[in-house]
């Protein structure tokens, strides 16, 4: 197993962020309406991938940074998000945004990465590596959701687009 990659500090995370973001960008404004909503062979459309990262960065400041109920942030009920299960998450998610237009979709993607970005530039780097649960006995830091809902979620899901519109 590889060792996950951490920033020495505030500026490297914010870069690594900007150009994951700008990475993904590029890409889905490069590609027509009918590519945006053209399902790869998991079913999911660039503009599914999309959404499904807008609503992960609104978890993340919602739940990971401001600590609000799950179930509020993502406005489901408390069955739905016992237990992380990405398994019952995710298609919730999935059905919720399926029929939004491209644009609305682009909207609530840029608006979600905007408030990431402010929500960071008001914190620390040591607040980052604060750990998220603080009976935590691994004592993981904020920083790795974070990262997980920021530069490494966006690589995935760059990843899958890319693979999906070169069948």
């Amino acid at each position: 197993m590889t060792e996950q990659w951490m920033p020495k500090d505030k500026a490297e995370l914010m870069s690594a962020i900007e150009r994951e973001w700008k990475l993904l960008i590029d890409l889905v404004e490069s590609l027509t309406d009918e590519q945006m909503t053209t399902p790869d062979s998991g079913g999911w459309s660039p503009k599914d991938n999309l959404a499904h990262l807008a609503e992960w960065m609104n978890i993340l400041i919602g739940y990971h940074m401001d600590k609000r109920p799950a179930h509020e942030v993502i406005g489901v009920s408390q069955d739905i998000v016992k237990g992380w299960d990405m398994e019952v998450i995710n298609p919730v998610l999935f059905e919720r945004n399926q029929n939004r237009p491209r644009g609305e979709v682009m909207e609530m993607l840029k608006q979600a990465y905007g408030q990431v970005e402010a929500k960071l530039q008001t914190m620390s780097f040591e607040d980052l590596l604060q750990p998220r649960h603080a009976d935590d006995p691994q004592k993981r830091p904020i920083l790795l959701w974070v990262l997980g809902d920021t530069t490494e979620h966006f690589q995935e899901h760059r990843e899958t687009i890319e693979k999906g519109i070169k069948k």
